[in-house]
């Protein structure tokens, strides 16, 4: 759910006793983006994250989500991202 109508990411490295909010590249303001689930997916390696919104919007986050770039913003609703195996 967005907070302040801020889009951001939040990181645990500790198994959820602490988390780090991310928000490099992602909207600051007037965002009603929600994600579902399975709307965030890590690469093999974590370093790449994809995350796809109900709204249609659709990032890619670099260094294990400290950077977001949009990829698109006027795609339908999204429920799932998944990198390709490859």
């Amino acid at each position: 759910m967005p907070v302040d109508r801020r889009m951001v990411v939040s990181r645990t490295r500790d198994g959820g006793r602490s988390f780090e909010v991310l928000s490099e590249g992602l909207p600051q303001a007037d965002s009603f983006d929600l994600v579902y689930r399975h709307g965030l997916d890590v690469d093999a390696e974590g370093e790449r994250l994809a995350m796809g919104s109900t709204t249609g919007n659709l990032w890619v986050g670099q260094a294990a989500g400290e950077r977001w770039a949009p990829v698109s913003t006027h795609l339908p609703p999204i429920n799932q991202v998944a990198w390709a195996a490859g």
